[in-house]
């Protein structure tokens, strides 16, 4: 099969990805073989492109927002079965049996496993995932406009509950990329008010359209404190300009799973007042259920740019460079 493989991390346009082939992975026993129709580009496949995240396997396959259909299964795979569409998220795999996992948390196990890090993902023509970590997809959505949401919609979700936003409260997002603009189109349905703080025109553009009540630079204060914020710019510079622009009693997620440093926080002007600052670490496998349950009810829709797979590499780029708002997928172009 076609795949794209990071041969050496570091900047896109240096070459760090190579597109090529690789045999059609073989499902394990509990794993079943996924032919890729969509994949969404995601921050996260830059960060291991490019090497900010350390290697888990060398020359792994990115992509962790697949939409594809089943074409084998392992022996002891049931419930799934060959011409079944399903989605593959970031959580591959965990060990079921720790205390992250017993209490409900198994995006905290140690010896969890991640698409597109640990295991090849789906910038390729095929990929694998354990059966019990498959997301049954709703029917009436096509597969481009699925894909962002297995990973982009499920990570904001996450944000958003843990950001403790309240009923028809003031929510501040800051980057509006793939996951802040399927984000607030929850918040919106739910009734509260949305401020974007981002640095692309074309991004300010879509949340004036998507009905946030402001957009503007990045590091400009809101129009009115905010209840919650959501940092998904992977920038630390921006942790003190959110917490800053908190209300009091109020709570910063950060999203991403990757932050550059951030510069030293002031107590009195940043967190005092019982201001929090939360880190988001993955998602659970509910997450995933409740908010696929979530958009299919409000109608969350990506807005959605297109690439062939064997142009991931100029997708990665053009993400990294801020060229499209939304998101891109990648769509398998080859027979």
């Amino acid at each position: 099969m076609r795949a794209w493989s990071v041969v050496r991390p570091g900047p896109v346009a240096a070459g760090s990805l190579r597109w090529g082939q690789k045999p059609v992975p073989v499902p394990g026993d509990d794993e079943v073989l996924v032919r890729v129709r969509a994949c969404g580009v995601c921050r996260t496949d830059l960060h291991i492109t490019e090497g900010d995240l350390p290697v888990h396997r060398a020359g792994v396959t990115p992509g962790h927002e697949v939409v594809g259909v089943v074409a084998g299964a392992g022996a002891a795979v049931r419930g799934l079965a060959a011409g079944d569409r399903v989605g593959v998220a970031w959580l591959r795999r965990t060990d079921g049996g720790c205390r992250y996992c017993a209490r409900g948390a198994e995006n905290l196990c140690p010896a969890s496993q991640y698409t597109g890090w640990d295991a090849d993902g789906g910038y390729a023509e095929y990929t694998t995932v354990p059966a019990a970590f498959a997301h049954r997809l709703p029917g009436g959505v096509d597969d481009v406009a699925l894909a962002p949401l297995l990973c982009a919609g499920i990570i904001g979700y996450r944000a958003l509950r843990r950001s403790a936003l309240p009923p028809g409260g003031r929510l501040g997002l800051y980057g509006f990329g793939g996951s802040a603009h399927l984000c607030a189109q929850v918040v919106l349905a739910e009734g509260a008010r949305v401020h974007v703080m981002t640095r692309g025109a074309a991004a300010r553009r879509l949340a004036l359209d998507l009905g946030a009540a402001s957009a503007q630079d990045a590091y400009a204060v809101p129009p009115e404190p905010l209840d919650s914020a959501i940092l998904f710019a992977p920038v630390g510079e921006l942790v003190p300009v959110a917490l800053r622009a908190l209300d009091r009693g109020g709570t910063l997620a950060v999203a991403g799973i990757h932050l550059s440093d951030t510069p030293p926080l002031r107590y009195e002007s940043e967190l005092f007042y019982e201001k929090r600052l939360l880190s988001v670490t993955s998602s659970t496998r509910a997450d995933g259920r409740a908010f696929l349950a979530l958009a299919a009810r409000h109608g969350v829709r990506a807005t959605t740019h297109t690439y062939p797979l064997s142009r991931a590499a100029q997708a990665l780029a053009d993400l990294e460079a801020g060229r499209f708002d939304g998101a891109a997928v990648l769509v398998n172009d080859v027979s």
